[in-house]
């Protein structure tokens, strides 16, 4: 087990990173307030993973109660998030009663949310079983939910008091879902982390094939990123904007379509495409380091080519995304290989270009 810190005060927290923790009752015991859990599961995960976490925590007296919540980002919405509130009630939760959130990035986004509103806050631990929550939205206390004109726009930063990341639970991972993990992964090294690009692009091809050495240390690195970032900006005033490589392009590809209908991953990848093109238009990067990321995604089994929605559908998707600052669109964008900025200035007619060229 690799244990990592995300240092932030008296609100620090430990990421554990390892093959058999969902038996570790011993991590999640020192984090309770009570020795009571509300655990926040799918259809999907419920029936895989949530039994073996409640034995061992009803082995050592802890009071379990448990909601199961509908499978995927269409259900990310206040409808569901309501379910989860009913269980609370209905289990007469108190604000003491730590919420376990188990599952993927829409269960650890909306079990957190729910923590950080229900009587105004209760502590919550992630335990994250898709590749892409174990290295990306189970670490830096992000909840949300999404609306309809745009993802995870209504939400909280609310930190968990810990992280419990079984690699263990990647063995019944689909390998679409897998691919969609290695997006948010290719990420930290495109934007911060050059050495980590370079062992990628020699490893990525292990990553796929689930190689376990390769799988742990690929996770163990992206959470170190990850926590550096989020220690050094947590509410993303500036450092912490640049892990969104790819996203604004990609949020209005997830919008436009319909939530579910692409993976969020999947869409980041043919975001950051968007924005590897806007980075080349700029003269920042050449169409050689273009073609390199193209390869990293295509070996990754993720698409290189944004859904045709048209330029203005895009454009207008992505006046909602967050970083628009006094009605400017600002777009994280590749300086070089291994290091991003933010930009406000790309002309309009760079983007809707970029978006074009992108599109199939």
């Amino acid at each position: 087990m690799q244990t990592l810190n995300v240092a932030l005060g008296e609100r620090a927290y430990p990421i554990h990173i390892g093959r058999g923790l969902l038996g570790r009752t011993d991590l999640i015991l020192p984090h309770l307030k009570t020795r009571r859990v509300a655990i926040v599961t799918n259809a999907v995960v419920g029936p895989l993973y949530l039994e073996r976490l409640r034995a061992g925590l009803e082995g050592a007296g802890v009071r379990t109660a448990a909601v199961v919540l509908p499978d995927g980002e269409a259900h990310k919405d206040w409808e569901t998030l309501n379910r989860i509130f009913d269980m609370l009630l209905a289990e007469r939760c108190e604000r003491s009663t730590t919420l376990v959130a188990l599952g993927g990035g829409v269960v650890g986004d909306m079990g957190g949310f729910a923590a950080a509103c229900y009587q105004r806050g209760m502590p919550f631990i992630q335990v994250p079983t898709t590749l892409l929550s174990q290295v990306d939205s189970s670490v830096g206390g992000k909840t949300a939910i999404n609306h309809p004109l745009g993802k995870n726009m209504i939400g909280a930063f609310y930190q968990p008091s810990m992280v419990l990341a079984d690699i263990d639970t990647l063995d019944t991972l689909p390998d679409r879902e897998l691919s969609a993990g290695l997006a948010e992964v290719i990420k930290y090294g495109l934007i911060r982390d050059p050495e980590f690009l370079a062992w990628l692009e020699v490893n990525l091809d292990r990553l796929v094939a689930r190689d376990t050495d390769a799988l742990a240390w690929a996770i163990e690195r992206s959470c170190r990123n990850k926590a550096e970032v989020v220690a050094a900006d947590e509410t993303e005033q500036g450092e912490r904007a640049l892990l969104n490589l790819g996203h604004t392009f990609g949020h209005a590809i997830e919008t436009g379509l319909g939530y579910g209908e692409w993976l969020h991953g999947e869409a980041v990848a043919a975001g950051t495409m968007m924005a590897a093109e806007l980075s080349c238009r700029l003269g920042w990067i050449d169409a050689a380091a273009v073609a390199r990321i193209e390869a990293l995604f295509e070996r990754a089994r993720l698409p290189v080519w944004g859904p045709r929605l048209g330029v203005e559908r895009y454009v207008e998707l992505m006046s909602h995304d967050k970083k628009v600052e006094a009605g400017k669109l600002r777009l994280v964008l590749l300086r070089e290989m291994g290091r991003a900025v933010m930009h406000g200035e790309a002309p309009a007619s760079e983007i809707a270009a970029a978006i074009e060229a992108r599109c199939r």
